[in-house]
Protein backbone atom coordinates (compact mmCIF):
# COMPACT_ATOMS: atom_id res chain seq x y z
CA UNK A 1 0.00 0.00 0.00
CA UNK A 2 1.65 3.18 -1.26
CA UNK A 3 0.46 6.60 -2.34
CA UNK A 4 1.11 9.28 -5.43
CA UNK A 5 2.04 12.23 -3.40
CA UNK A 6 4.28 14.48 -1.56
CA UNK A 7 6.62 15.06 0.38
CA UNK A 8 7.04 16.61 3.75
CA UNK A 9 8.16 20.04 3.04
CA UNK A 10 5.03 22.98 2.33
CA UNK A 11 7.09 23.46 -0.80
CA UNK A 12 7.17 20.20 -2.47
CA UNK A 13 4.38 18.67 -1.57
CA UNK A 14 1.74 17.59 -4.09
CA UNK A 15 -1.68 17.69 -5.00
CA UNK A 16 -4.48 15.77 -3.11
CA UNK A 17 -6.85 14.04 -4.91
CA UNK A 18 -7.85 10.49 -2.54
CA UNK A 19 -8.09 10.09 0.75
CA UNK A 20 -8.59 6.67 2.77
CA UNK A 21 -10.59 7.60 6.41
CA UNK A 22 -9.82 4.64 8.47
CA UNK A 23 -13.87 4.31 9.63
CA UNK A 24 -16.98 3.22 8.64
CA UNK A 25 -18.97 5.71 6.08
CA UNK A 26 -21.08 8.62 7.91
CA UNK A 27 -24.42 7.46 8.27
CA UNK A 28 -25.65 10.87 7.90
CA UNK A 29 -26.44 12.44 4.43
CA UNK A 30 -24.75 16.01 4.87
CA UNK A 31 -21.68 14.75 7.00
CA UNK A 32 -18.48 17.13 7.05
CA UNK A 33 -16.88 14.79 4.98
CA UNK A 34 -19.38 15.39 1.88
CA UNK A 35 -18.81 19.06 2.47
CA UNK A 36 -15.17 18.26 2.35
CA UNK A 37 -15.73 16.21 -0.99
CA UNK A 38 -17.69 19.05 -2.65
CA UNK A 39 -15.40 21.81 -1.27
CA UNK A 40 -12.05 20.24 -2.11
CA UNK A 41 -13.24 18.55 -5.02
CA UNK A 42 -11.36 15.61 -3.56
CA UNK A 43 -12.00 11.82 -3.55
CA UNK A 44 -12.96 10.34 -0.27
CA UNK A 45 -13.39 6.45 0.41
CA UNK A 46 -14.12 5.05 3.88
CA UNK A 47 -13.47 1.50 5.07
CA UNK A 48 -13.09 0.37 9.03
CA UNK A 49 -9.53 -0.98 9.39
CA UNK A 50 -11.03 -2.38 12.79
CA UNK A 51 -14.29 -3.90 13.43
CA UNK A 52 -16.10 -4.98 16.70
CA UNK A 53 -17.49 -8.54 17.45
CA UNK A 54 -19.26 -10.03 20.23
CA UNK A 55 -17.95 -12.42 22.40
CA UNK A 56 -19.96 -15.51 23.45
CA UNK A 57 -22.58 -16.06 26.50
CA UNK A 58 -19.93 -18.59 27.18
CA UNK A 59 -17.27 -16.30 27.73
CA UNK A 60 -19.48 -14.21 29.75
CA UNK A 61 -19.97 -17.44 31.67
CA UNK A 62 -15.99 -17.62 32.27
CA UNK A 63 -15.88 -13.90 33.26
CA UNK A 64 -18.37 -14.92 36.07
CA UNK A 65 -20.60 -12.38 35.34
CA UNK A 66 -24.11 -13.02 36.18
CA UNK A 67 -26.23 -10.29 34.76
CA UNK A 68 -29.32 -10.79 36.58
CA UNK A 69 -26.97 -9.21 39.81
CA UNK A 70 -26.96 -5.19 38.51
CA UNK A 71 -29.49 -2.66 38.97
CA UNK A 72 -27.81 -0.59 37.22
CA UNK A 73 -25.49 0.16 33.88
CA UNK A 74 -23.34 2.45 32.13
CA UNK A 75 -23.28 2.35 28.60
CA UNK A 76 -20.76 4.59 26.49
CA UNK A 77 -21.33 3.45 23.31
CA UNK A 78 -24.07 2.17 20.66
CA UNK A 79 -22.05 -1.34 20.36
CA UNK A 80 -22.40 -1.79 24.54
CA UNK A 81 -26.31 -0.99 24.21
CA UNK A 82 -26.04 -4.04 21.57
CA UNK A 83 -24.00 -6.16 23.03
CA UNK A 84 -25.51 -5.99 26.49
CA UNK A 85 -28.84 -6.82 25.09
CA UNK A 86 -27.36 -9.54 22.61
CA UNK A 87 -26.04 -11.01 25.28
CA UNK A 88 -29.16 -10.94 27.60
CA UNK A 89 -31.37 -12.60 24.68
CA UNK A 90 -28.62 -15.43 24.08
CA UNK A 91 -29.16 -15.61 28.04
CA UNK A 92 -32.94 -15.71 28.11
CA UNK A 93 -32.96 -13.11 30.43
CA UNK A 94 -35.58 -10.75 30.50
CA UNK A 95 -34.29 -7.21 31.09
CA UNK A 96 -36.71 -5.78 34.30
CA UNK A 97 -38.09 -2.08 33.91
CA UNK A 98 -36.80 -1.33 36.93
CA UNK A 99 -33.03 -1.22 35.84
CA UNK A 100 -30.84 1.74 35.38
CA UNK A 101 -29.45 2.87 32.85
CA UNK A 102 -26.56 5.55 32.42
CA UNK A 103 -25.75 6.98 29.15
CA UNK A 104 -22.45 9.00 28.52
CA UNK A 105 -24.30 11.05 25.61
CA UNK A 106 -27.96 11.53 24.19
CA UNK A 107 -26.89 9.42 21.33
CA UNK A 108 -26.42 6.36 23.39
CA UNK A 109 -29.93 7.44 25.32
CA UNK A 110 -31.40 7.60 22.57
CA UNK A 111 -30.06 4.64 20.83
CA UNK A 112 -31.95 3.02 23.69
CA UNK A 113 -35.20 2.88 21.98
CA UNK A 114 -34.34 -0.02 19.87
CA UNK A 115 -34.77 -2.22 22.75
CA UNK A 116 -36.90 -0.38 25.74
CA UNK A 117 -39.53 1.85 25.47
CA UNK A 118 -37.74 5.19 26.74
CA UNK A 119 -40.34 7.49 28.49
CA UNK A 120 -40.99 4.25 31.03
CA UNK A 121 -37.75 3.20 32.04
CA UNK A 122 -35.28 5.17 34.27
CA UNK A 123 -32.36 6.67 32.08
CA UNK A 124 -29.85 9.39 32.99
CA UNK A 125 -27.74 10.94 30.89
CA UNK A 126 -24.18 12.65 30.32
CA UNK A 127 -23.99 15.55 28.53
CA UNK A 128 -21.42 14.22 26.26
CA UNK A 129 -18.53 12.65 28.38
CA UNK A 130 -17.92 9.86 30.88
CA UNK A 131 -17.13 11.86 33.63
CA UNK A 132 -20.84 14.26 33.35
CA UNK A 133 -22.80 10.54 33.27
CA UNK A 134 -20.37 9.45 36.65
CA UNK A 135 -21.70 12.31 38.51
CA UNK A 136 -25.31 11.22 37.70
CA UNK A 137 -24.01 7.49 39.15
CA UNK A 138 -22.68 8.40 42.31
CA UNK A 139 -26.21 9.45 43.53
CA UNK A 140 -27.19 6.27 43.18
CA UNK A 141 -23.79 4.34 45.36
CA UNK A 142 -26.54 1.68 46.92
CA UNK A 143 -26.07 0.09 43.12
CA UNK A 144 -24.77 -2.24 41.47
CA UNK A 145 -23.44 -1.17 38.54
CA UNK A 146 -22.52 -3.34 35.37
CA UNK A 147 -19.96 -1.47 32.67
CA UNK A 148 -20.40 -3.70 29.26
CA UNK A 149 -17.28 -2.60 27.04
CA UNK A 150 -14.64 -4.50 24.53
CA UNK A 151 -11.84 -5.91 25.15
CA UNK A 152 -9.59 -2.97 24.75
CA UNK A 153 -10.44 -0.31 27.28
CA UNK A 154 -8.11 2.66 28.47
CA UNK A 155 -6.59 2.25 32.15
CA UNK A 156 -7.91 6.18 32.60
CA UNK A 157 -11.87 4.98 32.10
CA UNK A 158 -11.53 2.60 34.98
CA UNK A 159 -9.62 5.14 37.19
CA UNK A 160 -12.66 7.65 36.58
CA UNK A 161 -15.09 5.21 37.60
CA UNK A 162 -13.27 3.90 40.62
CA UNK A 163 -12.57 7.24 41.27
CA UNK A 164 -16.01 7.86 41.97
CA UNK A 165 -16.79 5.01 44.66
CA UNK A 166 -19.40 2.78 42.72
CA UNK A 167 -19.73 -0.41 43.09
CA UNK A 168 -19.25 -1.55 39.60
CA UNK A 169 -18.12 -4.64 37.30
CA UNK A 170 -16.16 -4.36 34.18
CA UNK A 171 -18.07 -6.95 31.70
CA UNK A 172 -16.41 -7.71 28.01
CA UNK A 173 -19.07 -8.21 25.92
CA UNK A 174 -17.45 -7.60 22.49
CA UNK A 175 -13.57 -7.34 20.74
CA UNK A 176 -12.05 -5.28 18.61
CA UNK A 177 -10.77 -7.28 15.46
CA UNK A 178 -8.53 -6.30 12.86
CA UNK A 179 -9.95 -6.20 9.56
CA UNK A 180 -8.68 -7.94 6.54
CA UNK A 181 -7.81 -5.20 4.54
CA UNK A 182 -5.61 -7.33 2.11
CA UNK A 183 -7.60 -6.10 -1.26
CA UNK A 184 -5.89 -2.33 -0.69
CA UNK A 185 -2.67 -3.83 -1.03
CA UNK A 186 -2.41 -2.21 -4.43
CA UNK A 187 -4.50 0.88 -3.63
CA UNK A 188 -2.95 4.26 -3.72
CA UNK A 189 -4.11 6.87 -1.92
CA UNK A 190 -2.59 10.35 -1.11
CA UNK A 191 -4.03 10.53 2.70
CA UNK A 192 -4.81 7.84 5.33
CA UNK A 193 -6.93 9.82 8.45
CA UNK A 194 -6.51 7.47 11.22
CA UNK A 195 -8.62 7.45 14.59
CA UNK A 196 -6.72 5.18 17.03
CA UNK A 197 -4.08 3.39 17.77
CA UNK A 198 -5.78 0.11 16.69
CA UNK A 199 -5.82 1.49 13.04
CA UNK A 200 -2.06 2.12 13.21
CA UNK A 201 -1.99 -1.31 14.39
CA UNK A 202 -4.41 -2.78 10.99
CA UNK A 203 -2.14 -1.23 8.80
CA UNK A 204 0.92 -3.26 10.00
CA UNK A 205 -0.54 -6.43 10.61
CA UNK A 206 -1.93 -5.84 7.17
CA UNK A 207 0.75 -4.65 5.43
CA UNK A 208 3.99 -5.63 7.79
CA UNK A 209 6.05 -4.02 4.48
CA UNK A 210 4.31 -0.53 4.35
CA UNK A 211 6.15 2.45 3.38
CA UNK A 212 5.16 5.84 3.76
CA UNK A 213 7.32 7.13 0.69
CA UNK A 214 5.08 10.44 -0.08
CA UNK A 215 1.76 9.10 1.70
CA UNK A 216 0.12 11.93 4.45
CA UNK A 217 -0.94 10.46 7.29
CA UNK A 218 -2.97 12.12 9.38
CA UNK A 219 -3.98 10.93 12.95
CA UNK A 220 -6.67 12.73 15.59
CA UNK A 221 -5.53 12.09 18.92
CA UNK A 222 -2.30 12.07 21.36
CA UNK A 223 -2.33 8.28 21.83
CA UNK A 224 -3.05 7.55 17.78
CA UNK A 225 0.13 9.96 17.45
CA UNK A 226 2.17 8.40 19.34
CA UNK A 227 0.99 5.06 18.09
CA UNK A 228 2.26 6.49 14.70
CA UNK A 229 5.25 7.57 15.65
CA UNK A 230 6.43 4.35 17.22
CA UNK A 231 5.85 2.98 14.17
CA UNK A 232 8.14 5.86 12.08
CA UNK A 233 5.05 7.26 10.62
CA UNK A 234 5.55 11.41 9.92
CA UNK A 235 2.53 12.88 10.93
CA UNK A 236 1.45 15.31 8.59
CA UNK A 237 -1.77 16.53 9.65
CA UNK A 238 -2.83 16.44 13.03
CA UNK A 239 -6.24 16.75 15.10
CA UNK A 240 -7.32 18.05 17.47
CA UNK A 241 -5.58 21.22 17.92
CA UNK A 242 -6.36 25.16 18.74
CA UNK A 243 -6.63 25.68 14.75
CA UNK A 244 -8.49 22.72 13.99
CA UNK A 245 -10.53 21.29 16.41
CA UNK A 246 -12.12 19.02 13.80
CA UNK A 247 -10.38 16.14 11.64
CA UNK A 248 -12.15 17.52 8.40
CA UNK A 249 -10.94 20.89 9.50
CA UNK A 250 -7.62 19.65 9.38
CA UNK A 251 -8.09 18.21 6.36
CA UNK A 252 -9.64 20.90 4.43
CA UNK A 253 -6.71 23.54 5.23
CA UNK A 254 -4.17 21.23 4.61
CA UNK A 255 -5.90 20.51 1.02
CA UNK A 256 -6.40 24.26 0.37
CA UNK A 257 -2.70 24.41 1.07
CA UNK A 258 -1.49 21.43 -1.26
CA UNK A 259 -4.03 22.22 -3.97
CA UNK A 260 -2.68 25.30 -4.53
CA UNK A 261 0.60 24.63 -5.61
Amino acid sequence: MALDTNTQTLTKIGKVKTILVSQPAPSIENSPYNQLIEKRKVSIDFRPFIHVEGVSSREVRVQKIDITKFSSIIFTSRNAVDHFFRIAEELRYTVPSTLRYFCQSEAVAYYLQKYIIYRKRKVYVGSRTLDDVLKEAVKYKDEKFLFPCSDVLKPSISNAIDATGITWTKAVFYKTVISDLSDLRDVYYDILVFFSPSGIQSLFHNFSDFEQNDTRIAVYGTSTKKAAEEKGLRIDILAPTPENPSMTKALSDYIAIANKR
